[in-house]
């Protein structure tokens, strides 16, 4: 039987409500304070990992043309609004794809750019074909996202 009690002196120093079970005072009880039970559960839903977008490049070693991508692209894409919206995911394409990439097809050209959200394809940019050019592919791709959360106002 569960009931609420006050602080009634069965534990001293304690001067919060608690949850008890049992029959009264006089048997082994077992406490189970509400607001512990609440930041476990927040902490579980917290916990949850979140499917954010991210741009996957499939390489290989020696590859020229991933060599000219990361000279142009790669030493700054991580600063750019693109970067941010879709992290970049580095994947050799003579391995084994990551558990989490298992639905992706890797295909017969690198670099290959597949921008994955969801635990899904958006699009896939085959080859590089220049720094013009792969922004704006890119772009194209990033549309099909959901809308970015609108960063969070602080009030003074």
């Amino acid at each position: 039987m569960w009931k609420f009690q006050s602080n009634t002196g069965c534990y001293p120093g304690t001067e919060s409500p608690r949850w008890h079970v049992g029959k009264g005072h006089k048997e082994p009880m077992k406490i189970v304070s509400l607001s512990s039970l609440m930041f476990v559960l927040a902490a579980i839903l917290v916990a949850q990992p979140v499917a954010a977008a991210e741009l996957v490049m499939l390489e290989e070693t020696g590859c020229p043309w991933c060599e000219r991508w990361n000279r142009e692209i790669g030493v700054i894409y991580h600063k750019t609004d693109e970067g941010r919206r879709a992290p970049l995911r580095r994947v050799d394409i003579d391995g084994a794809l990551p558990n989490d990439l298992k639905f992706l097809v890797k295909g017969n050209f690198t670099p290959a750019f597949v921008l994955v959200d969801g635990g899904r394809e958006i699009g896939r940019i085959r080859g590089y074909p220049g720094e013009d050019f792969f922004w704006g592919l890119l772009q194209m791709m990033l549309r099909k996202l959901p809308a970015a959360a609108p960063p969070a106002r602080t009030t003074n």
